[in-house]
């Protein structure tokens, strides 16, 4: 059997980005790469911040398997019944047990089972469970129902995202992070076998500041008084990975970042 190709894409930040991957630009690198498997991280992607069911759509019809969340993907009281109808658009696992929708779900890749796990991570961010505990307990509850499994780790701090791809290598094939917008250097495969990068980086404007218009962040740094954050405009990018799996171990044997 042929390798099999996981392409993760960055977190889609607003109106800018959800459009750039409507314009073709998703669709063709997956044809390109002939990628099996295509996950977004979209908890940025509605047009005033968190995931609305229109920005989920979009991100689904331009080409993503799953969609994937953070900190933000609750914000918006409307997306809750979309979570819970559509079990291949995800909010961290380790959120309270009674949140709208699920953490994870078992997706098709060329006839293999990828079992997606979506945590938040704890440090600097919300008091939530343990990513570590939580994806333990995800990968108990569903052995022998998945073929491989995937984490994208939704964390500020790079120490936790890392550490959590050590505690988990060769029982996960890839383990990315997400969140900070700004892709790393330190794509690799891991001693165990587990494809790993920090962070995929961004979807959206390279104007302003990870997506968000200078000016607004400017005034939360000098003034530290509240601003709205308005979405950058113009010079749109895609970042992320590209992570092969070998279907015999089901385990990863390269990862490579992406521009495009």
């Amino acid at each position: 059997m042929e390798p099999l190709k996981i392409l993760a894409v960055g977190d889609v930040v607003r109106t800018c980005g959800v459009e750039y991957l409507s314009g073709g630009k998703l669709r063709r690198l997956r044809d390109t790469l002939g990628a099996d498997l295509v996950i977004v991280n979209g908890e940025n992607s509605s047009h005033d911040n968190g995931l609305s069911p229109d920005s989920a759509r979009a991100i689904l019809e331009a080409g993503a398997d799953v969609i994937t969340g953070g900190n933000h993907t609750l914000r918006r009281k409307d997306i809750a019944p979309f979570l819970d109808d559509h079990e291949n658009v995800l909010r961290p696992a380790n959120y309270p047990g009674d949140a709208p929708g699920c953490g994870y779900t078992i997706a098709d890749c060329r006839g293999q089972r990828a079992l997606v796990i979506n945590l938040a991570g704890t440090t600097f961010m919300e008091p939530l469970d343990s990513p570590f505990k939580t994806a333990d307990s995800i990968l108990a509850a569903n052995a022998g129902r998945y073929d491989f499994a995937i984490v994208d780790i939704h964390a500020e701090a790079t120490s936790e995202k890392l550490c959590l791809a050590r505690h988990l290598d060769g029982r996960a094939a890839i383990v990315f992070g997400t969140h900070t917008h700004v892709p790393t250097a330190d794509a690799m495969v891991l001693p165990g076998g587990t494809g790993y990068i920090t962070d995929l980086g961004m979807t959206g404007s390279q104007n302003g500041i990870l997506g968000v218009k200078t000016e607004n962040v400017l005034h939360k740094f000098l003034k530290r008084t509240p601003v709205y954050f308005e979405p950058a405009a113009g010079n749109c990018a895609a970042q992320g990975a590209l992570f092969t799996i070998d279907p015999a171990t089901s385990l990863c044997i390269c990862v490579e970042r992406m521009d495009f």
